[in-house]
């Protein structure tokens, strides 16, 4: 089998999965893209294998520690393996849980989905895209689904050089649905909507802030559909405002207030310009919540994204009420919790506003970090609540 050998102190030595170009010493054989190759030592030893794509900044991505090609019998291991962790999470509503994510479940750029009886597929390393029709035959044999889409519609194909797809695996096209959380609704369209048709990751956060939210007026910042909002006012928000700029996903969050029974303003506009105006209109709130999406997918965008978060924070800060509560998140993995902490500092320096943290947030568990794979943790958060100076 054709494959590399490792330079020494690469990061594949300290539990990582990863190979980057400037970590190989050697390639041995004719690997072609997509491939699944060797990985060896400076000693010859072998390390595994993994999936080859010379094209990419990441060469190599290890799926196993012992020689093993990527066949149907694989990933029917793999994914019944990835279903039963699910499956003793007993995770709420059940049929809605990320099935698979990625390294964290062996399986290096697949994500799988699930909502009810339909799944959704993301193959966004070429191998795995290259094998897609191998992981649709387990999937249906595993798990019956009444359809199976494909989102292939991620930027995060593109450094593997692959183009956007989207469409119906198997069965027949899903039609939109909705999922019903606690006190609310959440329209879902699976070949329309955003990432894979809802935020899995933020289920369980929407509870834990809507938790703070009683007798407050909510402000829900990069809103989407308005989960946080629709929570709080469930949960006894004294007003709630969604901020979003998708006029579909405004939509959708309307129509999940009105089947919710709940009263949500939703307001289509850039979050930025909202905060601007509503700092100088001197509109105050008890509760913010700013969910952006990814400033940055990339390290040389960090500095940027920074900045980003820095104008939203003390934009923020300037119209929360004295006592009031800022719940922050950042989903994008190339900024570390240390970051968003600085930033929230930093924002608090400028607007003279005193902060204690109480609480912090993380991606569902169905969503499961590696230890040694920084990048599978990518959803942070946290909450403080303001208090008067000393």
């Amino acid at each position: 089998m054709a494959g590399l050998v490792v330079k020494p102190r690469a990061r594949i030595f300290h539990g990582h999965e990863w190979v980057y170009g400037s970590e190989i010493k050697k390639v041995f054989g004719e690997p072609n893209p997509g491939d699944v190759i060797s990985l060896k030592d400076f000693k010859d030893r072998p390390l595994g294998s993994a999936i080859y794509n010379p094209h990419s900044q990441i060469v190599a991505r290890r799926f196993s520690r012992r020689r093993q090609d990527l066949d149907r019998e694989f990933f029917d291991r793999r994914l019944q393996r990835a279903l039963q962790y699910r499956e003793e999470l007993n995770l709420q509503p059940p049929g809605f849980a990320r099935l698979v994510w990625s390294e964290s479940d062996g399986l290096p750029g697949v994500i799988v989905d699930r909502y009810g009886d339909v799944l959704v597929l993301q193959t966004n390393t070429l191998a795995m895209d290259q094998r897609k029709d191998l992981i649709t035959e387990s999937l249906a044999a595993l798990l019956a689904p009444r359809a199976i889409v494909e989102r292939n519609d991620s930027p995060i194909r593109k450094p593997e050089g692959l183009e956007a797809s989207t469409g119906l695996l198997l069965g027949t096209a899903p039609e939109p649905a909705a999922v019903e959380l606690e006190g609310f609704r959440l329209s879902v369209d699976l070949l329309e909507g955003q990432k894979t048709g809802l935020y899995l990751d933020q289920w369980d956060n929407y509870g834990a802030v809507a938790a703070l939210a009683s007798g407050r007026r909510v402000l829900d910042c990069f809103a989407n559909q308005g989960g946080f909002a629709l929570a709080c006012a469930a949960r006894g928000a004294a007003a709630a405002t969604a901020v979003e700029s998708s006029a579909p996903a405004l939509a959708a969050g309307k129509s999940n207030a009105e089947a919710s029974g709940l009263e949500v303003e939703f307001i289509e506009e850039n979050a930025f310009d909202y905060l601007k105006e509503a700092q100088a209109a001197e509109n105050q709130f008890d509760l913010i919540v700013l969910d952006p999406p990814s400033f940055t997918r990339s390290k040389s965008g960090v500095k940027d994204a920074l900045r980003g978060y820095k104008e939203i924070h003390l934009r923020s800060l300037k119209i929360l009420s004295p006592e009031g509560i800022l719940a922050t998140f950042c989903c994008s993995h190339h900024i570390s919790r240390e970051q968003l902490l600085e930033v929230t500092a930093s924002a608090s320096v400028d607007a003279k506003r005193q902060l204690r943290r109480i609480a912090e947030y993380t991606q569902r568990a169905d969503h499961p970090i590696v230890a040694t794979i920084p990048e599978t943790e990518y959803l942070k958060g946290f909450a403080f609540q303001a208090f008067r100076s000393w």
